[in-house]
């Protein structure tokens, strides 16, 4: 090869780096703004986060085991005392 073909050779493959380097920009620059649109779309969602809700479960079945526990001890009293329990609402 001649000096000229090396040239244009070396000439290519910083060509090529360069736009090997661009795309690799352009694509972490396309990846951050797609990442910004989608936060921004889920954050006017009103979307719940994940720990937030999970914390409103377990209160919540907190709170369902203390109504069954109430709910037990108002039998058990009502049995005691000899009044007939009242029907359920819920039932129907």
């Amino acid at each position: 090869m001649n000096t000229t073909q090396t040239r244009i050779f070396d000439e290519l493959a910083k060509l090529m780096t360069n736009a090997a380097g661009a795309a690799q920009g352009m694509r972490r620059e396309f990846d951050t703004l797609v990442q910004t649109q989608m936060e921004r779309v889920l954050n006017n969602m009103d979307l719940v986060k994940r720990e937030e809700f999970e914390a409103a479960k377990a209160m919540a079945q907190k709170a369902r085991e203390e109504n069954d526990a109430l709910a037990a001890r108002i039998a058990a009293l009502e049995a005691r005392l000899g009044i007939a329990p009242k029907a359920d609402s819920t039932t129907g």
